[in-house]
């Protein structure tokens, strides 16, 4: 009778040079035997990012940071749209400042890019001010504004960050706007750092300025400097705080770790199970109206079959409409044999309405993050059973 089951698995503390393959694979398996559940094909494991990653050893530290953005952008950068996080950003902005004399911090507002509020927009109604063309200084921020700080982290995420990069030796100067062009006017070294726009924001910053040097985050900690960890393809996209003065990157090896795990299980049972390492997912707080969505992806790395989307009939509608007049056995065996009969894409088809057209990994990331959490469970590990299961199997 069960459904899709989203079981979070306890592991070991794990830290730098752990086997996580290793570790997650019996960890598994110990929980199987001890909580009484079997392995099927088609279930899912799931393995945090951060543990793939501090198994990795995949850290930076301010200092190369700092080595880094000197290195390609010289002594001034302006800091184009970044979130609103301790955990996710300010590490990464000390970082920054220690590499320059300058920062120009470009705030949009009255939200980032992942719904962190700098202060209620309802307060914009009556301002005066147009978010969408003006752009603010500092002090005209703070007449019409005032002090704000964050509904959940009681921060005042503007004097925090200058606060940071002040304290670092450079000079801050902080602007709000959402027309990232407005950068253009005090320097042409620009570091885009919104998250899932950063490709559009550079293109429009140079279509205004075609030579103007615009990096992204992701071109940021690329390659490894003085030893430090990287990630070549995200850089400091998805980076995490470590310590006050070190940052734990994206893994570099996801891919790998996926495919090392779905391999181990298939030798040590002799079921194929598909493999993720998964990242923040993808769903919306609805008080805070923060999107959890920090990191580039969701599914950082994936074996073979979780590639693609859904492709359901909507029940309900069925129910309701096709089959209207059916009750009990009858109506059932008219659902399971359409469930059975479904060729092809239903893309477009109303049978279809109402589903959900997200990627897998999107969806099997959002269930592990919200089944695993970010505090103290101590369940990096999620395995997902029945979820490719549908009404028609018995």
């Amino acid at each position: 009778m069960a459904g899709t089951i989203s079981r979070g698995i306890k592991a070991p503390i794990i830290t730098k040079g752990d086997d996580i393959v290793k570790i997650v694979c019996e960890s598994v398996l110990s929980s199987a035997m001890k909580d009484g559940f079997q392995l099927k094909e088609k279930d899912v494991v799931a393995v945090t990012e951060a543990v793939v990653a501090r198994a990795d050893g995949n850290y930076a530290t301010v200092d190369n940071i700092a080595k880094d953005i000197h290195g390609k952008f010289g002594d001034e950068v302006a800091v184009v749209f970044p979130i609103l996080s301790r955990n996710r950003f300010a590490v990464c902005l000390k970082g920054i400042a220690r590499g320059v004399k300058k920062v120009i911090l470009v705030l949009s507002y009255p939200s980032d890019e992942v719904g962190n509020h700098l202060f209620d927009a309802d307060l914009v109604d009556d301002s005066g001010v147009n978010p969408y063309s003006d752009c603010l200084t500092l002090d005209a921020y703070r007449a019409i504004f005032g002090y704000n700080v964050h509904g959940f982290t009681g921060v005042d995420y503007v004097e925090y960050y200058k606060s940071l990069i002040e304290s670092e030796g450079a000079q801050a100067v902080v602007l709000f706007s959402n027309k990232a062009r407005v950068a253009l006017d005090y320097t042409k070294n620009i570091l885009c750092c919104d998250i899932h726009t950063r490709e559009r924001t550079k293109r429009r910053l140079l279509a205004v300025c075609p030579d103007a040097n615009v990096l992204k985050l992701d071109n940021i900690m690329n390659f490894s400097v003085d030893g430090s960890g990287f990630n070549a393809e995200y850089g400091l996209l998805g980076s995490n705080k470590a310590t006050e003065n070190s940052v734990k990157l994206f893994p570099k090896n996801a891919d790998e770790i996926a495919h090392g795990i779905q391999k181990e299980l298939l030798r040590i049972t002799g079921v194929k199970v598909e493999a993720m390492v998964y990242g923040d997912g993808a769903f919306k707080d609805p008080v805070g109206k923060i999107w959890e969505l920090a990191d580039p992806v969701v599914g950082v790395g994936f074996t073979e079959g979780l590639n693609g989307v859904p492709n359901e009939l909507k029940l309900k509608f069925l129910a309701d409409n096709d089959y209207g007049e059916l009750r009990g056995d009858e109506l059932k065996c008219a659902i399971t044999d359409r469930i059975k009969n479904k060729k092809g894409s239903l893309k477009g088809n109303m049978v279809s309405e109402g589903t959900t057209p997200r990627r897998l990994t999107d969806l099997l990331g959002s269930l592990c993050d919200l089944t695993s959490g970010s505090g103290d469970k101590g369940t990096p590990i999620v395995v997902i059973q029945n979820y490719f299961n549908d009404y028609s199997i018995d």
